[in-house]
């Protein structure tokens, strides 16, 4: 597979499908292209830009490329909770709510939801504090939560990446108690694996919000947003420290962005497509509250 082409699974499906990127060109100009290191560290690291396409997106000036992106993108608009039209910009259709029939789940305790809408790569058993080798670049769940995290050794990681196309609201997959939230700054790398495929350590570099959750079913699960170029800010939705399966935990402004939810060993039996696939190097795209997986 070239690097230049991303393939993925859909749910449901054995034939592999290439992935639309909104911003093609823009990514491949910035990271891809050997002379423009200077500008990849301009335009990526520094939230300045970022900001100001925030700042577009969130202006009548970009309502017109609401229906561009749907058409582009082959956007299902019977899913919206409101209509089209009464998107003000490209930011209210981007943080756009769903119909709650449009997301069914299982609502049994034992049943893990994924959080999102996203393109989901698994790696079921972490060696010892070692996490994620993403195109060739490692680290540990220390580096990713900024502090010691010895109850995740061994343990997995789930990653979940949502493309512009996709629902930009993300959940909580089981009952849980929060029991601690904390902010890690940094920059804007994109998330696109585009840019993952330079060795750039984006997990640990780009900002995240960690979230704590202690679940009756499946333990200590650290929930971690990753924001990324173009994201303005990761925005929390919920109240209170108790929460149910498919609440709404919050959304992202603009932008690609990813989710990492580290889980202590042994608490999930994992469905086996998202096994077999991540085995493979391939992601698997899956709707939230789709089940991911139960408790042994």
């Amino acid at each position: 597979m070239s690097e230049s082409v991303i393939e993925f699974y859909r749910r449901g499906s054995e034939e592999r499908e290439q992935e639309i990127i909104y911003g093609e060109r823009f990514i491949k100009f910035g990271y891809q292209d050997a002379n423009m290191r200077g500008f990849r560290s301009l335009a990526f690291r520094w939230a300045t830009l970022s900001r100001g396409l925030g700042w577009y997106f969130g202006s009548r000036l970009s309502r017109p490329r609401v229906r561009a992106a749907i058409e582009q993108l082959g956007i299902d608009e019977s899913e919206f909770l409101d209509s089209t039209e009464s998107y003000r910009s490209f930011h209210d259709f981007f943080t756009r709510k769903l119909k709650p029939e449009a997301r069914p789940f299982d609502p049994a305790p034992t049943v893990l939801a994924s959080p999102a809408d996203g393109r989901t790569l698994l790696y079921p058993r972490l060696d010892g504090a070692t996490v994620i080798p993403v195109k060739g670049c490692n680290y540990s769940v220390d580096d990713l939560l900024a502090r010691p995290a010895n109850d995740f050794y061994d343990g997995a990681c789930l990653v979940v990446r949502l493309c512009p196309a996709d629902y930009h609201r993300y959940h909580f997959p089981a009952d849980a108690t929060v029991l601690e939230t904390w902010d890690l700054p940094g920059v804007y790398h994109s998330v696109n694996p585009l840019a993952l495929s330079l060795g750039i350590n984006i997990f640990c570099e780009n900002k995240r919000r960690v979230t704590l959750l202690d679940s009756p079913q499946f333990g200590r699960i650290a929930y971690l947003e990753v924001g990324a170029f173009g994201v303005g800010s990761i925005v929390d939705t919920y109240s209170g420290t108790q929460v149910a399966k498919m609440d709404e935990k919050g959304y992202f402004t603009f932008g690609g962005s990813t989710l990492a939810l580290l889980f202590q060993k042994g608490r999930v039996r994992w469905s086996d497509d998202l096994m077999n696939h991540s085995a493979d190097g391939y992601e698997t795209l899956i709707k939230v509250g789709e089940t991911i997986g139960t408790a042994p």
